[in-house]
């Protein structure tokens, strides 16, 4: 070529800023804010009723067994919804989907606040939980369909706040609105951010045609046996150990059709043409791994926040404001700690920042093993700042690189698949906690027990020093006082066994951590801002 010629060559204009991958719209970012706003809402309802249930029995007349319903029906409507979301979003248009599952999302938590008796509150609170449940998936697929790779660190930094800071965070609301102004308080805390929600997503999200053609061509099978399955299971994880597990036909009922419903829904799904959740996604490695992974923090993450609360409730006797006090210190350090990842994993390679996070969480765990009955909130400090650290840390780059070179026909499906998961696995989690207190308690209390004797003369003098004790304030009968004496002593052994108990939990919940350390270390390296990459 001539040099003629090639001053005859138009000339390439400069990239803009505007074309740089770099370069996101405010319309974008306003978009995945509002998004990020719905998800913190709809994981923020999981927990924020745990620390008000005694208060919010009491107002609609449940018994202390039936309470635990208004968490259990909430948690059924969300784990059911998260994987249909990637389907009815496409029929819908994602616009009106979301748009129209925030609306209802704020209706049914106002209704909320006047129920009159338990079956009303099961009922909305499940409905609140269908219609809020679309807010987590959905708000991972804008991050991941709307943000370019090299922006989506960011997205994700964000979406890690609602999955990790608003569990942590939500004892500490829910207790401060309980005791200052009342139960119901709990739920009109949404309305304010929930309005500010759909004005962003109304103005900011593409509005796009329907496709209720695909009503015709949806995997049915797939949705009953899906939505069957995991409402029973979720069931019987939420209610199983209350029932006496097997021991209760209910629970073996519902064991039977979970059982049955979800290996219908798993052969259904690998042989249909159009299946409800591409669960083909899992035998890729980085995804199949960081999603076992997820799930695995799924469990520590909602048994630690089902676990510190209880702990605090039954040994230490605090009272709801009291527990949100103490749990603070894990969530709002993340507030400062999580927007800084992005920029730590151009540094750190994300599989080693997430198996780190996760093994600092368990750290976190493991020092709370040697508990007492002087173990309260001020001993919790430092292992709930360390906790904060690590759950900062885990989430955004496990989600970057478990979803690297996902592509955006799959990115629904992962989306729903990724979260249900996470969320699946923290019902197993506080299922498996709940038994796994029972039954250490009860181990506790046995070798306890062995050495609590009669023939003790150790048991015998304690015996016999509260029954002085009782007898010098006010208990004139020797027998009764004796009486009285054994009690305390019984007492006494019940809530060393349960302190125990707890110990061992925690013991449980850093070993999950460092199981889920060792899957996210198994996967490979990946270039976030494209595809993935092998070493």
């Amino acid at each position: 070529m001539s040099a003629r010629q090639a001053v005859t060559l138009p000339e390439i204009p400069p990239m803009t800023p505007a074309a740089t991958p770099l370069a996101v719209g405010a319309k974008t970012w306003i978009a995945v804010l509002g998004s990020m706003l719905g998800a913190f809402m709809a994981v923020l309802n999981i927990q924020i009723t745990n620390a008000s249930l005694p208060e919010i029995q009491g107002g609609i007349g449940a018994g202390i067994d039936d309470g635990g319903w208004v968490v259990t029906a909430y948690l059924v409507g969300e784990i059911v919804v998260i994987p249909l979301s990637d389907f009815l979003s496409r029929v819908f248009s994602p616009r009106r989907y979301l748009i129209a599952n925030a609306v209802l999302f704020l209706v049914f938590s106002g209704l909320c606040a006047f129920a009159g008796n338990l079956q009303q509150m099961i009922v909305l609170r499940a409905v609140q939980g269908f219609t809020g449940g679309v807010l987590i998936p959905m708000a991972f697929t804008i991050v991941v369909t709307m943000l370019p790779p090299a922006r989506r660190p960011l997205g994700l930094a964000l979406f890690s706040l609602t999955a990790t800071f608003a569990p942590a965070i939500g004892p500490t609301i829910g207790g401060y609105l309980t005791e200052n102004y009342g139960w119901q308080y709990i739920f009109y805390i949404n309305m304010v951010p929930g309005l500010i929600m759909l004005a962003a997503l109304a103005y900011a999200l593409e509005a796009k045609p329907m496709q209720l053609h695909l009503l015709k061509s949806g995997d049915w099978p797939g949705v009953v046996t899906m939505a069957v399955g995991l409402a029973a299971l979720q069931t019987v994880l939420e209610e199983g150990n209350k029932d006496d597990w097997f021991g209760s036909p209910f629970i073996v009922r519902l064991s039977v059709l979970a059982a049955v419903s979800l290996t219908l829904f798993v052969g259904i799904e690998l042989t249909a043409r159009r299946p409800l959740v591409n669960l083909r996604l899992l035998a890729r490695r980085n995804f199949g791994l960081g999603t076992l992974s997820n799930t695995l923090v799924g469990f520590a993450l909602y048994g630690s926040v089902f676990l510190l609360p209880l702990y605090l409730s039954q040994t230490q006797g605090y009272n709801a404001q009291q527990v949100g006090a103490v749990m603070a210190w894990t969530g709002l350090p993340q507030l400062v700690l999580i927007p800084f990842v992005p920029a730590l994993m151009k540094r750190v390679d994300a599989r080693r920042l997430a198996a780190g996070g996760m093994l600092v969480f368990a750290m976190s765990c493991l020092m709370n093993i040697q508990l007492s009955s002087n173990y309260g909130g001020d001993q919790f400090l430092w292992p709930n700042i360390l906790r904060a650290f690590g759950q900062a840390a885990v989430l955004t780059p496990l989600a970057a690189i478990t979803t690297a070179g996902i592509e955006a026909a799959n990115a629904g499906a992962a989306s729903g698949l990724f979260n249900m998961m996470r969320n699946l696995g923290g019902a197993f989690g506080t299922a498996t906690l709940e038994t796994f207190l029972t039954r250490r308690e009860q181990f506790h209390s046995t070798v306890i027990n062995g050495g609590v004797t009669p023939f003790s003369a150790a048991a015998r003098a304690r015996i016999g020093a509260l029954q002085h004790y009782f007898m010098g304030h006010g208990v004139s009968d020797p027998q009764i006082a004796w009486h009285q004496a054994a009690v305390t002593v019984g007492r006494l052994v019940h809530g060393q066994a349960m302190i125990m108990g707890f110990a061992d939990a925690f013991w449980l919940l850093g070993a999950v951590l460092v199981v889920a350390a060792l899957a996210a270390a198994g996967l490979t390296k990946a270039e976030l801002t494209g595809g993935p990459q092998g070493h």
